[in-house]
């Protein structure tokens, strides 16, 4: 039986348009319950133990001249004992008066360093600074991070636990300036890392505060993100990549909708590039590779995945009311996210806009990624300084 466009068969739209809706519904809300339910029946807790290993901490930064000063009193007031703590900023060939003011701080503090690198990017400039290493621990911030007193002593002591080679620690997003709702997002976020690292392993981190067993360490594509590549390149060596809500770190999100949709865009096509180019699925226990599929692979395809849903939703509705309910169920979500985008004062209107915002982000970071390629350099968010 073929529909009344003459396009596709029906049983065929009928597939499609359910095996969307169920991977929808599983990556949003199936996975993070099963993977909860796991964390409680067959919990895996990491065998943390105070040590204090010597710890370099990089801080890759371009044109930061607003916050590295902040930054790095911030780091030097961390309880770890000093002379466990080296400090390095490694700046990606910053043209602002950044790398004076490191210089300016390091004279009266030796535990600092500036490290002068070629403009290539985040990640190249932090596989330079673990390239002169010799601590044990490397760990990583961002410049417009803030972490508290205790922060590091949380996050190394993890590596007591032989087989944990990598750690993350807690995000905590303060109050937008205006719109944006990535805080909600956010909270759900460390809510499924948490249970994923109880089970085993986590399959992303952030970048304002995780730490990385300095042997276990790898030189990624300067075009990848630490954040998504290093936990699954832990997990292939055979390790840990684990969550500890007790590090705690602080940091300004975008200030509005419009700004996190572009921030999604720019991070979403570093993603695309290690989904398929990052051979992430290859040597993975079973239940890792169902914990990518399910978190990451499918949350990236989200905005296909309506798309799907919606395109064949529209001929089925016209053979029956199910078809139509579920239509007018979009209809209204769509209609609800165009009034937080007018910022109408209706509840749900913001958290839907957001949704759809950061959905439609993924397609628009795919088509980029196709048509441009991923550039290893990067810019600074607006309005999270």
């Amino acid at each position: 039986m073929v529909n009344h466009l003459g396009l596709l068969p029906v049983p065929l739209l009928k597939t499609v348009f359910w095996a969307s809706a169920g991977a929808l519904a599983w990556t949003h809300v199936g996975y993070p319950l099963a993977a909860a339910v796991l964390a409680r029946k067959r919990p895996k807790p990491v065998r943390a133990r105070d040590n204090v290993p010597g710890v370099t901490l990089i801080v890759a930064a371009h044109d930061e001249e607003a916050v590295i000063e902040d930054r790095l009193r911030n780091l030097l007031e961390l309880d770890y004992p000093p002379a466990r703590l080296q400090i390095v900023v490694a700046s990606d060939a910053s043209t602002d008066r950044m790398e004076q003011i490191v210089e300016r701080v390091a004279t009266a503090e030796p535990r600092i360093t500036l490290l002068r690198c070629p403009r290539a990017g985040k990640v190249a400039a932090q596989n330079l600074a673990v390239a002169g290493s010799k601590a044990k621990i490397v760990a990583f911030s961002d410049a417009n991070a803030s972490w508290a007193p205790d922060a590091l002593t949380k996050l190394v002591r993890c590596f007591g636990d032989p087989e944990v080679a990598y750690v993350c620690g807690r995000l905590s997003l303060l109050r937008p300036d205006g719109t944006n709702r990535e805080g909600v997002y956010w909270r759900y976020e460390t809510w499924l890392r948490e249970q994923e690292s109880l089970a085993g392993s986590v399959t992303g981190g952030n970048g304002a505060i995780y730490a990385v067993r300095r042997s276990n360490y790898v030189d990624v594509d300067p075009r990848f993100g630490h954040d998504l590549a290093l936990p699954y390149l832990m997990v292939q060596q055979g390790s840990r990549a684990v969550y500890e809500p007790e590090a705690h770190a602080f940091e300004k999100p975008s200030r509005d909708l419009e700004d996190e949709y572009a921030r999604k865009v720019r991070m979403a096509e570093h993603a695309w590039l290690i989904l398929l180019t990052g051979r992430m699925f290859r040597g993975l226990p079973p239940s890792y590779l169902v914990q990518l599929v399910s978190h990451r692979v499918l949350r990236y395809a989200s905005g296909f995945l309506h798309l799907a849903l919606l395109v064949t939703n529209l001929p089925l509705a016209a053979r029956s009311s199910l078809y139509r309910t579920l239509l007018a169920a979009q209809a209204a979500g769509l209609a609800l996210a165009a009034a937080g985008r007018l910022r109408a004062p209706l509840p749900g209107a913001a958290l839907a806009y957001y949704y759809a915002l950061v959905t439609w982000a993924m397609v628009v970071s795919f088509v980029r990624y196709l048509r441009f390629g991923v550039p290893a350099v990067w810019e600074k968010a607006e309005g999270t300084r």
